[in-house]
């Protein structure tokens, strides 16, 4: 049975790939875009019902999407996979530490569990120096979970052999570094009002969907509201592909909103 979903907020923090928009050393037209949607900070989403504030994925770009939407609470951070674009910025929970007196919640695949443990040892340590992150850790699989009053229900993907998961909060579905999903995990995007997923170029990649294949799995699974992420340079500028694109599907950019009603 599934739990009702209150009414959530999402907000992208970034939309980009693991190098950013513009990328380091790039001159190409759409790395010196002026136009405000072509700068992309690495991919994470906010989440928030009137209870409980979580973060999707803390890149390397963590602090500064923190600052920029002025978020004073956190709950919890949910991880979609251990890649560095998406776990980076952890060290930085821990000035939520310092105002709240309390951990923040991580949830975690064991893969990505056992790379957080790794990259952060300091703050599993037997012998903790003050001002280090306190993580409360949340082992996730397979099985629905709530955070805090939010329920998730995880998704398994494939980014080329990495299992790599997105998560469904009531009717929207979050899926990041995909290129493919298997029937069964389909089956959970099923009757989502709305679906993000990622479209890192028009050429085909080894590890994510191109943007022809995004929107061929958007038109098989018949979500009536889509929107593309983790986006890189390649795929061109915000303006032009925004035009090319049949109804119903967007690009996502850094700062937009999103109210999903329960």
């Amino acid at each position: 049975m599934r739990v009702t979903c209150p009414a959530l907020n999402i907000r992208f923090l970034g939309t980009g790939t693991s190098s950013g928009v513009p990328m380091i050393g790039c001159d190409c037209p759409v790395c010196q875009s002026t136009d405000k949607k072509d700068k992309r900070l690495r991919s994470s989403i906010l989440v928030r019902s009137a209870k409980t504030t979580l973060v999707v994925d803390t890149g390397p770009d963590f602090r500064y999407q923190m600052l920029r939407e002025k978020v004073n609470h956190l709950d919890g951070v949910i991880f979609t996979h251990p890649h560095k674009d998406h776990m980076a910025g952890l060290d930085d929970i821990r000035a939520y530490n310092f105002f709240s007196k309390k951990p923040v919640d991580i949830y975690a695949d064991s893969l990505t569990e056992e790379a957080v443990r790794r990259d952060f040892y300091y703050a599993f340590s037997d012998t903790k120096y003050p001002g280090i992150p306190e993580l409360n850790m949340h082992t996730i699989g397979m099985e629905p979970f709530m955070a805090g009053d939010i329920p998730v229900i995880p998704i398994q993907v494939w980014h080329l052999k990495m299992p790599v998961l997105g998560f469904r909060f009531g009717d929207f579905t979050y899926i990041t570094d995909a290129n493919r999903i298997e029937p069964e995990e389909m089956d959970k995007i099923r009757g989502s009002k709305v679906l993000v997923l990622n479209a890192l170029r028009k050429q085909k990649h080894i590890s994510h969907f191109s943007l022809g294949e995004a929107i061929d799995l958007v038109k098989e699974l018949k979500v009536p509201k889509a929107y593309f992420t983790h986006i890189s340079h390649q795929l061109g500028l915000h303006a032009e592909i925004m035009a090319e694109l049949p109804p119903g599907v967007e690009l996502a950019y850094d700062g937009l909103g999103i109210s999903m009603e329960n």
